[in-house]
């Protein structure tokens, strides 16, 4: 519409034209969250609650009820996405075994020798059972006297696999001793270090962990390393530590 001596035109609802786009407009409504975006998130919260739960109590003593209250969650939430405590004990070695096996991708892809690369693997794994509750929670389950009811076997799969790899190549690039038998040398690696955390965790010393594991390696390297290089691999143990 147009006004006399003017021209200002208006629309039918009679906002004007000059009008339009401008002046405060109303923040529209955030979005809620799509559902599976929810889900997964409460599930993060709940694997989460598990494992400081499961550190404290140990599998035994532990309950979906406290699970639940830790994690803010109802019952009936957890158990939509957990049957049962085995279930849920199940879920966090699962997503230990994924933490670790992130971080120690990162250490096979750098160009490290075989025997830094090994000692940087179990100074790295340290460091996550020290500093990641997720972690130091599934390590924890997979080593209860109740550990036949659980899932275990991928944990133990994973570094036993890549730690025997990395000896093979060893051997036959001549970082290791001639005769030395990978898959044998492997078990008692991976042993060895569950061993040395089995003890650390058992005298509450968390940070004495890098001490142990360090330990571990001065003693291993005098037996696995080749003669030519055994005085550059002596060294490499000080890179365990926090």
């Amino acid at each position: 519409m147009r006004k006399d001596g003017g021209d200002i035109v208006s629309d039918d609802d009679g906002v004007t034209n000059n009008e339009q786009g401008h002046g405060d407009r109303p923040t529209p409504p955030a979005l809620p969250k799509p559902r599976q975006e929810r889900a997964q998130a409460t599930q993060s919260a709940i694997i989460q609650a598990a494992a400081t739960v499961f550190a404290e109590r140990g599998y035994a003593r532990t309950t979906l009820d406290v699970v639940a209250v830790e994690a803010g969650v109802t019952k009936g939430a957890l158990y939509f996405h957990f049957s049962s405590k085995r279930d849920l004990a199940n879920a966090l070695i699962a997503e230990e075994t994924r933490l670790t096996a992130l971080r120690a991708q990162e250490t096979l892809d750098a160009d490290y020798s075989v025997i830094e690369t090994m000692i940087r693997l179990h100074r790295n794994l340290a460091a996550q059972i020290v500093d990641d509750a997720v972690v130091a929670a599934g390590v924890k389950l997979t080593t209860e006297e109740l550990v036949a009811q659980l899932d275990i076997s991928a944990p133990y799969d994973l570094w036993t696999d890549l730690t025997v790899d990395l000896l093979r190549r060893g051997v036959e690039n001549g970082e290791l001793r001639a005769g030395l038998d990978p898959e044998k040398l492997s078990r008692f690696v991976v042993g060895a270090f569950v061993g040395v955390n089995l003890v650390s965790n058992s005298l509450g010393h968390g940070p004495d962990l890098f001490v142990r594991v360090r330990e571990m390696w001065e003693v291993l390297i005098s037996g696995i390393a080749a003669p030519e290089y055994m005085e550059a691999s002596q060294l490499l143990p000080a890179l365990i530590r926090p």
